[in-house]
């Protein structure tokens, strides 16, 4: 049976909007793609006219567009210049011939961007190492007679949320957030050249080399199908990785992503070959911490900052990147003086939505990124968050983080028919993508240049039919056209 409803007269507005609900009704009601599926979408000038309403008040798994809450929330909480940092501490001082009797610590302060070259003005993970031994070799140490410690006690609880599941877990786009997290707590399968369509998909490496690690592929090379579809199977914290799936038949070798099973630890150890290959000998080893140490009696070394929290939210919003979000959904639960857990950043997102009169029976939040296919939200707590945004004193850089139809693959052929009208600037959205779900959410300039808040979600798809995308264009193409 067909599950999909019309909500015709939920705002007085629709009354002067009825013929564009019409339109609507007609892309969307008899289109094959949402047989069996469903659908929603909402959209309206903000603080005026809504222009058309489908099944607004229903919960749908939004995918990625949940992010549009999460930075808003964020950006509003410590302002776009806001920076992390991670410091560099010593628990004595080094003798006359440069020896250090103690240990080196590494304390976390939950930066997302730590040696990533995603941001702008990042660094990669090597190089920011190689800057932090020159600064230990510029206090004085030339030998550390003790250990690298890792201390990631700044945030508690789970690093993975919990309705994630097992296909996503090992994967860099579901990887575990840490206080001291580097590279995106992800690294590089190198897999040999595979020509065979059929044959097996042999790992030779990783990037980085990861100490203790272990990894069986299972993976095989397609030549009918050239996406990436091998999929790490691995919790935090577990060094022996499974890989199922198939790569494209290749000549040059290929490469997928996973995610670190122990992020901080790594740090530690990577800090520590960085340290021996600048000529600064370490006899202890890469330990991680049990409790926060007292750092008022150590010895301050270095304190590195973060790219701005704009260029990381830049990376958040345009590329849909969820370890960013589920890392500084933490910082607000620190921010508001709780633990810095999953569920205490939640709870923040929560009033955040509540003290812009977004009800929060229109939501069910279990992740900060979208990932879960148990989130729910109806597409008029996107409006909502949209539409509080244009009232922020951050709005234009919240505006400038969403993606244009010059920054989506999935939105090519809107891209070529918006053009010749050099009209490419008045689309910024966010979209969403899981498992039987596509979702778009953002703002829109109508003919005479005013902004549209508006927001699309459709669920239980049963393919990745491509369909879908083409009535979310033709929807936005409608939108752009509409005349106040």
């Amino acid at each position: 049976m067909k599950k999909f409803f019309i909500i015709p007269f939920l705002f007085s507005g629709l009354v002067q909007a009825q013929p564009l609900q019409e339109t609507i009704h007609d892309m969307t009601a008899t289109a094959p793609v949402l047989q069996g599926a469903w659908w929603a979408g909402t959209a309206g000038y903000p603080g005026g006219e809504v222009l058309f309403s489908v099944n607004e008040s229903q919960r749908m798994a939004p995918a990625s567009t949940l992010k549009l809450i999460t930075s808003a929330a964020v950006l509003e909480t410590f302002g776009p210049d806001y920076q992390f940092e991670t410091r560099l501490y010593a628990d004595a001082l080094p003798n006359a011939e440069g020896a250090l009797d103690g240990d080196i610590y590494i304390r976390g302060g939950g930066d997302p961007s730590l040696g990533s070259t995603r941001p702008a003005g990042g660094e990669n993970a090597q190089k920011l190492l190689r800057r932090w031994a020159k600064e230990i070799k510029k206090s004085g140490i030339k030998t550390i007679r003790g250990n690298i410690y890792a201390d990631e006690t700044l945030f508690e609880g789970l690093s993975v949320p919990p309705k994630v599941n097992w296909e996503n877990m090992g994967n860099y786009y579901a990887a575990p957030v840490s206080a001291l997290s580097l590279a995106d707590n992800s690294f590089k399968i190198r897999f040999s050249p595979q020509p065979g369509h059929g044959k097996e998909a042999k790992v030779s490496k990783t990037e980085p080399e990861i100490p203790g690690l272990s990894i069986r592929s299972f993976v095989t090379a397609s030549a009918q199908d050239r996406r990436d579809n091998a999929y790490v199977y691995a919790a935090p914290g577990q060094f022996d990785l499974d890989i199922y799936g198939t790569i494209p038949t290749n000549l040059l070798g290929f490469t997928i992503q996973a995610a670190l099973p122990d992020p901080a630890l790594f740090t530690a150890q990577y800090l520590q070959q960085i340290l021996q290959e600048e000529g600064i000998s370490v006899t202890g080893n890469a330990q991680k911490v049990e409790n926060t140490p007292d750092y008022s009696a150590m010895h301050l070394l270095y304190t590195q900052k973060s790219t701005k929290l704009k260029d990381i939210l830049y990376v958040l919003n345009k590329r849909s990147f969820n370890f960013y979000a589920e890392m500084l959904v933490r910082h607000l639960a620190l921010h508001a003086g709780q633990e810095g857990t999953l569920q205490n950043g939640i709870q923040q997102l929560e009033n955040w939505l509540k003290a812009h009169n977004i009800p929060l029976n229109d939501v069910k939040i279990y992740d900060a990124s979208g990932l879960s296919r148990d989130n729910m939200l109806t597409v008029r707590a996107l409006t909502g968050t949209l539409n509080a945004m244009i009232n922020s004193p951050y709005f234009n850089v919240y505006y400038q983080t969403l993606a244009t139809p010059n920054d989506r693959g999935d939105l090519l052929l809107l891209r070529r028919w918006l053009y010749p009208q050099k009209r490419l600037d008045d689309v910024h959205v966010k979209g969403g993508t899981i498992d039987g779900v596509k979702a778009m959410a953002g703002y829109v300039k109508d003919k005479e240049g005013k902004l549209i808040s508006f927001a699309l979600i459709a669920n239980n798809l049963e393919d990745k039919s491509e369909a879908i995308n083409r009535i979310h264009e033709n929807i936005i193409k409608t939108l752009l056209h509409y005349q106040h």
